[in-house]
Order: C-alpha cells, then structure tokens, then sequence
C-alpha cells in the first residue's frame, strides 16, 4: 500500500468541526501513519467552513514540522484518486435536515432522532445514495482504498456499502471507543488492559463482558446505571433490577427502546421550550468555528471535547495505523455479519470487535449474546434492510414497510402520514423518490 512518498489520505466531508481531532491524530501518529497529503473536500456550501477549518488544520501541521501536504478543494475526485484512505464524515442537508428529522416525528407522537427511529430513515435515505457515489469515485480512482465511514447511521450505510458497491469499507461509530475509555478512567488501567464485548448493531448494541486485567467487572458496571450515557442522549437513569436480569450493558441509546415514553416525554418537553439537539450542536458549533478563525490558534481547542462525537477521530486514526500497519489488534467496527450472528443475513452489518489485520477487520465470535436481545436486533435489521433498498430504489413501498416497521413507530397509519411529511420535507435531497419515474 506505501509508497515512496507516505500516504494520501482523503476526508470527505472536511469541513467538519471534527477535522482537528482528526488532524490532531495524524499528527501525534505520523511515526506509525506517515500521512504525505491530506485532502479535505466539501461541498460549495460547506467551503466557508472548509477554509476555516482547513487554515486550522495547516496552522497545525505548521506547529509540528511535519511532512504533511494539506489540501482543500470541492474536487472530489481529484481527492479520491490514489488515495490508501477514504474517510467519509457528512451530512447531507446539513443541521438543517437534522432539526427536520428530529421534530417532524415528535408531532405524531413518536421519537425524533438523528440516527434512531424515523429521523434515522430519513438520514439514511438522504445519505446512501450520496455515498454509493463516493464509492464509484473510489472504485475508479483508487481501488485498493480503505474507506472508514463515520457518516450516520454508519450501520446503514457501511450495509448499504457491502451491498452495492466493491469498496473495501469499515464503518465506525465513537460509542464502543466511548465505553472503553469510561471504563479505563473508572479502575485506572490504560484502555489496552479492558476487554469488552459488544454485541449488535451501530446504536443497538449490547456489551456482554467487561474485562479489566482479566477481572470481570461486568456486575460493578452494571450497577452504575447512572454512569453510562452520552452527551447527546438525555440521562434518565436505566432500572437496576432491569439491567441485573438482562446481564448485559445496553448501548445509551437502547434508552429510545427500553424507556420509550419516559424519553418521548423529555423530547416533547425539550421541543416545547423551543430547545432541539440540532439547535444546541448548531450553536456549540458556531463557537468552535469562531475559535478555528482565530489565525493565532494552532492546536484543537479543548471545547471540541464537548461534542457527541468526542474520540471519534481517534478511532479513526486507530483503525488506519492498524490497517497500515496490520497490527491485528481488537476494535470494535462496523463490518459484515458473515455467520456471527446467525440469525442474520451474511451480509448484515453488525457492530463487534474485530482483529485488524493488513487485509482487514475479521469479526471475533461471540462468546455470550442476551437471548432478549436477539427479538429486538432482528426487528431492527429488517426495517434497516428495507431502508436501504428503499434509498437505493426511492421505491415508497419499500419506504412505507421500511418506516412501519420500525419497533419505534406505533401503527402503519402514522407510519404513512410521518413518512409523507417527512419526504417532501426531505425533497430536496430525495430525488429517486420524486424524479418523473419513480417507483411509487
């Protein structure tokens, strides 16, 4: 994969306030990453945010007297071609489309969220067909690229990925890297000494095992209900008795699902007083770019910590050095089921630990999986496949059994009412399901 120069490394979606985190890395790895050129591309309306951010990231490499070319452009191609990483971190409709998601489903009763439910599908089905194009930039022009999607829902579209596209692709969430890094801090180990077990899906996994230099502290974590969150899902605190029988830690946000009304009523409540999580991740955002601007700054504030997405970069950067390097270490991805959940299609995508090998993730089997969860993965899956076809398709039909069967949506009549507002709010950027002949 190396040539004689380092290696070529393209973010799409580079105007992102996380971009700094990810420079950050690159930097701090370069020993075992020897980053050449790094390209970060958006879209016409993103550039002023890409100059912003892009500065930053030069100021940057500036400080550490790398060897690393920073490029930005709205040239995707010119970005993909010859690269060894692709890493994919947009939103298509940007914040906008987000607020969207999460308040249409509130007025029918139902939880609006950015990756979860009905606001998900929707993500998904403004997202798949975007990055299905990606993908054919990157079959063409860079074959033997990895592309690491951090794009939500990132089990969606990594699927959606292994479906319809030849890309070598891994998809990667910041919650497992979360866990482990909780859980370090707790007993005062180094995270390499904790041995986690996840089991399930990008935002519906479970954790089975909590090892910590081989001691199982699975009992102690889950008598912690309170410790467990994230800074975008609201914190009602789980059931003790509850989490005991299900001998399992629930990814946060299970919550959706195992404590719907109380966090439907939290939403409702937050929506009343005007307060939505795109408003709030619109505001925090202003800010960190108002920090980028400052010419002076070189290094990535500290309030860049504050967001959800806090490691994800650095589960990125990760997965790359062990790629590169083919370190075969365990980190928990997003990859193809093949036969580990055997209750699921080969080429589901799962989220497990995986050894990272030169060739790439190979998924460990399980060792323990909550037979209460198995319902509720399996549910999930089927509306996930729908879904997909759906955005690949615009076919409604496929859209309308996609929606009502999420376990989130109540009854097919709001499930069809939801899915129409939610369509022709999303117009813009659905045109498989608008053009002239479309499925319907």
């Amino acid at each position: 994969m190396e040539t004689k120069q380092g290696l070529k490394i393209a973010v799409i979606g580079g105007g992102s306030s996380y971009t700094p985190e990810l420079v950050e890395g690159f930097i701090l790895h370069y020993n075992e990453l020897p980053v050449r050129e790094l390209w970060l591309v958006d879209i016409e309306p993103g550039l002023r945010k890409l100059n912003i951010v892009g500065n930053l990231a030069k100021r940057m490499v500036e400080k550490s007297g790398l060897p690393i070319e920073v490029h930005l452009t709205t040239n995707r191609r010119e970005a993909i071609a010859g690269a060894d990483f692709v890493s994919t971190q947009m939103r298509v409709g940007m914040l906008a489309a987000r607020g969207r998601d999460e308040s249409i489903p509130l007025k029918y009763g139902v939880i609006g969220q950015e990756t979860t439910g009905p606001g998900g599908m929707m993500k998904a089905l403004r997202t798949i067909p975007v990055l299905l194009d990606v993908c054919k930039d990157i079959e063409e022009l860079a074959p033997n690229a990895w592309l690491l999607n951090f794009t939500n829902p990132a089990g969606m579209v990594t699927e959606a990925i292994i479906k319809y596209s030849n890309v070598k692709s891994i998809g990667l969430c910041n919650a497992p890297i979360g866990l482990i890094k909780q859980a370090s801090a707790k007993y005062g180990v180094a995270p390499d000494r904790v041995y986690a077990e996840f089991v399930g899906l990008n935002h519906l996994h479970w954790i089975t095992r909590i090892d910590v230099e081989g001691e199982d502290k699975l009992d102690e974590m889950l008598a912690d209900t309170a410790g467990y969150s994230a800074k975008n899902v609201p914190a009602c605190e789980w059931n003790p008795e509850f989490l005991q029988s299900l001998r399992a830690l629930p990814s946060y946000y299970l919550k959706y699902f195992y404590m719907t009304d109380e966090m439907l009523k939290e939403q409702l409540a937050s929506h009343e007083k005007g307060i939505n999580r795109a408003e709030v991740v619109k505001k925090v955002e202003e800010e960190l770019f108002e920090l980028y601007s400052d010419v002076d700054l070189q290094d990535k504030p500290k309030q860049l910590e504050q967001r959800g997405g806090a490691f994800y970069s650095e589960a990125a950067v990760n997965l790359m050095r062990s790629l590169y390097n083919g370190t075969n270490d365990i980190q928990t991805l997003n990859v193809a089921n093949n036969g580990i959940l055997d209750f699921l299609p080969d080429n589901a995508s799962i989220e497990v630990n995986c050894v990272v090998t030169k060739n790439g993730p190979l998924p460990l089997p399980l060792t323990k999986i909550p037979p209460s969860a198995v319902g509720l993965i399996h549910a999930v899956k089927t509306y996930e496949q729908l879904a997909i076809d759906a955005a690949v398709t615009g076919d409604r039909g496929l859209a309308i059994q996609a929606m009502a069967h999420h376990p989130l949506v109540p009854s097919v009549g709001i499930a069809i009412k939801m899915l129409d507002e939610m369509l022709e709010a999303n117009k813009e950027y659905l045109p498989r399901f608008f053009a002239p002949n479309s499925v319907s």
